[in-house]
Formats: structure tokens, C-alpha cells, sequence
């Protein structure tokens, strides 16, 4: 055992010790993620130089890929952590067009540590603060601190655990008095061996059932940004998430939670956070011809640390390769254990006419943007020229699906969509996309009952595949089975804490519980999607916040005016008693769905609910109808719901609820 020593930097109320990763503020912590704290390292130790961009991205970001606008995002960031210094003045100056100069006076010292023979930190808390000689010297760099006889705090029992918060607290309250090295010998052997048999005895009681690791592959950066081949960023990205979703000790997250971060400066540590996963890929690519380089990297959201990282070479059109070596490398570094059924369905995809992955891709990229006619034109092209890939299929059903239910297209989008989705499993009966998207069309045409068989078999493919049982939980709601609905939407949440963001439904079963502040929590904090504001609305209604719902429904309406979104502007048109509009947007509707066959029959029932609430009790009672005939028979929610109240005296009613009840009661006794 000896003693080392380690640096640390001071300018104005600010502590900075690199070895600690650790900045202080009169004493006080300051939150700092590894990134911007390695700059302002790299900064500090150059004070008073102009340093360029490209010196720092080589000194900070030279394992990694970074654009200059996440420089600039860091530097930003560092001057909003540390404030102005005293005048108004920057800590960094801006030198336009040539790079960034840290003006402040920076004072260097060093504390002594204690290390073990073997080189390993023995106690990591500072010792006394030691005597600075001269200020940092501009010119060089240097600093002449001189080191006084050392001055070594009492010895406290820490944990390792406990390691870097007992860091921050001694360097808040520095105690002064000389403490003999053996003794703290003695702690830190006693320390080492309750580390080691504690880490021995966790692993033992924990390695049969290691948890659950998280990742989100995030759209590839075009380094040369044009409209021609910029599809490719998002729908590789999808390729590669969809080859990962049939691994069970891995949550992946869907692409539609990674979509907005479409050519966007990615920080690593606020988009892991964001998306809630321990591990980041990142990926650009350029082309240049025939020829097209894919660089990837694999990031460790806790230590900022690249674990793994490669580069794909290839023709352009052997596109198809991609998605393999990206899944390859992510299992090779997160060390993933695949069960044998898990080997075989990850094993490279049958060889498909190159033309037609593009055409496919270029679908999946319009599917994410919400284009579906045009999804819908890329896909169906796919199929001419190759008829045989599994997943072309799988999206052209959702495409279709997605346009008859949000967009008007017709109940004969309905049938195409079922006709795709049937395609994609007989070429692949196990593929887990066409087995989620055939069950919500089941779901969404009334046919619940034959939805449940096909999640439940995609969860026997991968139990821990947080969209199926989000799925799962959206069927349940149809036939009433709320509890069993929440436990299932709840799992999914258990697994990816962002599938009610990234899936396309709400937790309604709350609403349906009269849980209303469960639902209102429940929701995605967002303001640009349609679809949610009109369930906040629609939260707030129930709540009796009439001012709320209006202004929800409003915003949603003027967002998008889908079904939902209409339906929502009838309820405010109640809320100002303007009944004779609301009541014209609903007829409209209703004749939409009458004349198309489309609309879910849960939307179906918000229509009914704005009759009741406008006043039109036949016209109610008639949607009503339509919607319990059509699959959705919650009965449940129906016997509860204070939407429907002014309809419970009708005689038609009372039937209606008979008819929702028998159907309920045999689906229950068939699955549960």
C-alpha cells in the first residue's frame, strides 16, 4: 500500500476532480453527465487557449462518430451548468469559426490517495486541502503547486458500493487530523473481502435469472443528407430492431418510439433516459454510387462507454446484410444467452430481389411517417417484383390497416390488410409482427375472440415482448376483462416503461375503471399527437373539467382531424351548448363509417357517448348498437359508464346491455 496523488482544478465557486468524475459548487455537487464533463476536463486543463473543434472532438469524442451540432449542444450545455462569473462574463468564450477558450483563472492541486499494492484505490475520499503554489500559467499550461507534509482524514467504514456519495460528502466537510495508514489498511482489507464475498453471493442467488437487458437502435445519420436515400436511416433501423424482437432477454424498443429522433444530434446519455434502455446503438451511413458504408456503434448508457462498434462495407445491393451483422455484433457484446428456437429464427433472411428490399424499405420508412397510400404504393411494388419475403407482406397489412381505421379508406382496405397479414404467415408462421398486426385487425372488425389465441402464441414466442402484451391488454378491454386488461398493460409497461408513448393506444382501462387521475397520469406527456390530446380531453370530461376538455379537444382537432379527433370537437361543442354543430360532425361520421364499413367499433362507442351528451338519445342508443355489434362489448365499463346515464331508463337500452353481457360472460368462460 502507498500513496498517490490526484488532481483537481478550481475557478471561481467551482471544484472539478477529473479522477472522481466529480464538480462541486461551494462544496455542493453538481449533476454533470459524463460527456459534458469530460469537455469541460479538456477545457479547464487548456485554460487561456483558443482550442479548434477538431481538438476537441479528437480529444473528447475520438472512439466515436459526433456531429459538430453536438459540440455546440455540450457547450451549451456547460455554460447553463456554470452559470456567469462575476461581471456577466462567460466561463467560455465562442471564437467564431475557429473553436472555444476557457477565460477563467484556474488554480491546479493535488490530494494524496491510498492505493494497494497492486495499484487499486484503497480509500477514494480527499485528503486535506494542500497549499497551491502559483496560479495556473496561461502560456503553458502549467501548474507549480507545491505539496505540503500530508494531512490525512480519520478513516470511515464505506461500502463500495457507497463509494463515490462518500466522495461528495468529504469533500463537503474536510476533517483535519492526522490518522495512522495502518489502521485504514486494516478498513480497506476488511472492505475488500465483505466487496468480494458480497459480489460472489449476489451472483450466486442471481444467475439463473440475469436481468433483463434494454436497447434502442436508433435511425442511421445519412452523411450526406438528400431526399434520395434518406429512407434508409429509419427503416435499417427498423430492420435491425425487428430481427432483435425475437430475443426474450433483451427489450428492444419499436420504432415507433425511436422515430423522432430521424436526423436529429444525438446525446447519447438524454436519449438513453429518454428512452429508458441501459444501451444505445448508433449507426451512419454514406453512399457513394454503388457503393455504401454503414459505422456503428454500441453505447453503454451508465458509463458513456462504447462497447462495441463496426463497419459494414457492401455493394448496394446487398442491403439486405445489414440488419444481420448489426444483430450479430449486439449479441456478441451484450453477451446475450438465445434459447435454440430464438438461434434459428435470427439466422440471416432467404434471399430477396434487391430492387424489391428497397421498395420495402422505402415502404417501412413511409409506414413510419404516416403516408400510408404511399406505404402502400412502395409495398405492393415490393410484392411484384418479389412476392416471397414474409415482412413486405406483414407491412402492407399494416399499411392498409392503418388507412382504413384512421383515414376513411374503406372496408375493402380491411380485407386487404387480412389477406397481407394471412400472406406473411404462411410464409413465416412465427413472424411476430404479422401475428400483432392480424390480431388488431381481428380486434378493431369485432372479432376479439380469435385475436387472443394468435398474442398468446406470439408471447410463447417471446414472453417478454412488451408490445404483445400491450396488445394483449387492448383485447381484453373489448370483452371487459378490465383487471385482467390492466395486468397486461401494466406488464408491458414492466417491461418497456415507454410502450404507452410508442404504441398506438392509451391505457383506456382505467378510464373504463373510473380510475380517472390513473388514466390522466397514465398518459404520454406530449402535445402533437391528436390521438392523445383527445383522450386528455376526454379524462378531463369525465372529471367534469369542462374548460379543460374543450381546449383538449379543440387542440386535438386542430392537430388532426381524424375520428377521434372530431368526435372530441362534438364533445366541446356540448360542453358550449352548441349542440346543433356537434350534432352535425357526428352524423357525419356516422356516415363515413356506415357508407365505408370502417372504424373501430371502440371509436364507434365515442360517438355514441357524444349523441348521449349532446342530447340524441336514438341516435345514441343506434351507434350503441353498431358498436357492441361490432366486437366491442365491455360490459363492465357499460354498466359503469356516467356517459351513458341518460340512456338507462330506455327499454332498448336494457337490451343492448343483455346482448353485451352474454358475449362477455362466453368470452370469459373461453379464456379465462
Amino acid at each position: 500500500m502507498g500513496l498517490n496523488t490526484k488532481c483537481f482544478y478550481e475557478f471561481g465557486p467551482f471544484r472539478l476532480e477529473p479522477g472522481e468524475h466529480l464538480l462541486l459548487r461551494s462544496d455542493h455537487p453538481v449533476s454533470l453527465a459524463p460527456k459534458p464533463f469530460d469537455l469541460l476536463v479538456f477545457l479547464v486543463q487548456n485554460q487561456g487557449r483558443l482550442v479548434s473543434k477538431d481538438q476537441i472532438m479528437q480529444a473528447v469524442w475520438r472512439d466515436s462518430f459526433v456531429e459538430e451540432a453536438n459540440l455546440t449542444v455540450w457547450i451549451s450545455v456547460l455554460r447553463r451548468t456554470l452559470g456567469d462569473r462575476e461581471g456577466g462574463l462567460q466561463y467560455i468564450e465562442t471564437v467564431p469559426k475557429r473553436g472555444y477558450r476557457f477565460t477563467a483563472q484556474v488554480r491546479e492541486g493535488t490530494t494524496p490517495e491510498l492505493v494497494t499494492a497492486q495499484g487499486d484505490t484503497a480509500i477514494a475520499a480527499p485528503l486535506q486541502e494542500l497549499h497551491f503554489g502559483a496560479d495556473r500559467d496561461s502560456n503553458t499550461g502549467v501548474a507549480a503547486a507545491v505539496l505540503p507534509e500530508a494531512k490525512l482524514e480519520p478513516v470511515r467504514e464505506i461500502s463500495p458500493a457507497s463509494r463515490s456519495a462518500a466522495a461528495q460528502a468529504a469533500a463537503a466537510e474536510r476533517w483535519q487530523t492526522r490518522s495512522a495508514i495502518p489502521a485504514a489498511a486494516v478498513v480497506v482489507c476488511l472492505l475488500a473481502l465483505f466487496g468480494y464475498f458480497t459480489f460472489f453471493a449476489k451472483r450466486a442467488t442471481t444467475h439463473n435469472a440475469p436481468p433483463l437487458r434494454t436497447l434502442a437502435v436508433l435511425p442511421f445519420q445519412n452523411l450526406q443528407p438528400n431526399a434520395r436515400e434518406d429512407f434508409l436511416g429509419y427503416s435499417l433501423a427498423d430492420a435491425v430492431i425487428m430481427k432483435m424482437g425475437y430475443i426474450s432477454s433483451l427489450s428492444v424498443r419499436p420504432s415507433t418510439a425511436i422515430e423522432k429522433y430521424r436526423n436529429q444530434p444525438i446525446d447519447a446519455a438524454k436519449v438513453a433516459a429518454e428512452l429508458n434502455v441501459d444501451t444505445l446503438l448508433t449507426a451512419n451511413f454514406i453512399r457513394e454510387g454503388d457503393n455504401l458504408r454503414i459505422t456503428y456503434q454500441l453505447i453503454d448508457a451508465k458509463s458513456d462507454r462504447i462497447v462495441g462498434k463496426g463497419t459494414v462495407d457492401l455493394k448496394y445491393d446487398k442491403l439486405l446484410r445489414v440488419q444481420d451483422s448489426v444483430a450479430q455484433e449486439i449479441i456478441s457484446v451484450l453477451e446475450l444467452n438465445l434459447t435454440p428456437s430464438e438461434a434459428e429464427r435470427i439466422k440471416p433472411d432467404r434471399p430477396i430481389d434487391p430492387l424489391a428490399y428497397e421498395y420495402y424499405l422505402r415502404g417501412v420508412d413511409l409506414y413510419g411517417r404516416h403516408d400510408f397510400p404511399m406505404a402502400i404504393q412502395m409495398l405492393q411494388k415490393s410484392t411484384e417484383i418479389d412476392s416471397n419475403y414474409a415482412l413486405t407482406w406483414a407491412y402492407l397489412g399494416a399499411s392498409y390497416n392503418s388507412a382504413a381505421a384512421f383515414q376513411f379508406g374503406g372496408v375493402e382496405q380491411y380485407h386487404k390488410a387480412r389477406a397481407a397479414y394471412e400472406k406473411a404467415l404462411a410464409l413465416q408462421p412465427d413472424q411476430l409482427e404479422a401475428h400483432m398486426f392480424l390480431a388488431n385487425l381481428l380486434i378493431d372488425t369485432g372479432k376479439v375472440e380469435q385475436a387472443v389465441p394468435l398474442l398468446r402464441d406470439a408471447l410463447k414466442t417471446n414472453p417478454n415482448h412488451a408490445a404483445v402484451h400491450w396488445e394483449l391488454g387492448y383485447a381484453y378491454r373489448f370483452a371487459g376483462m378490465l383487471q385482467e386488461s390492466v395486468a397486461e398493460c401494466e406488464k408491458a409497461r414492466q417491461i418497456d416503461p415507454l410502450v404507452k408513448r410508442s404504441n398506438g393506444s392509451v391505457l383506456n382501462t382505467y378510464l373504463y375503471l373510473g380510475e380517472y387521475d390513473k388514466f390522466l397520469a397514465s398518459l404520454p406527456d406530449v402535445n402533437d399527437s391528436a390521438f392523445v390530446v383527445f383522450y386528455r380531453g376526454l379524462g378531463e370530461y369525465y372529471k367534469k373539467n369542462w374548460d379543460l376538455a374543450a381546449r383538449d379537444f379543440d387542440h386535438a382537432d386542430a392537430l388532426d382531424p381524424t375520428l377521434y379527433a372530431q368526435t372530441g370537437k362534438a364533445f366541446s361543442f356540448a360542453i358550449a351548448q352548441r349542440n346543433s354543430e356537434g350534432l352535425e360532425i357526428l352524423r357525419n361520421l356516422e356516415g363515413k363509417i356506415q357508407q365505408r364499413g370502417v372504424g373501430d367499433p371502440e371509436a364507434t362507442y365515442k360517438i355514441a357517448q357524444a349523441y348521449a351528451a349532446l342530447g340524441d338519445k336514438d341516435s345514441a342508443l343506434r351507434v350503441l348498437r353498431y358498436s357492441i355489434e361490432n366486437g366491442f362489448f365491455s360490459y363492465p365499463y357499460f354498466t359503469s359508464d356516467p356517459l351513458l346515464d341518460s340512456l338507462r331508463n330506455e327499454a332498448e337500452f336494457q337490451q343492448l346491455m343483455t346482448m353485451a353481457q352474454k358475449r362477455h360472460d362466453a368470452f370469459r368462460t373461453a379464456f379465462f
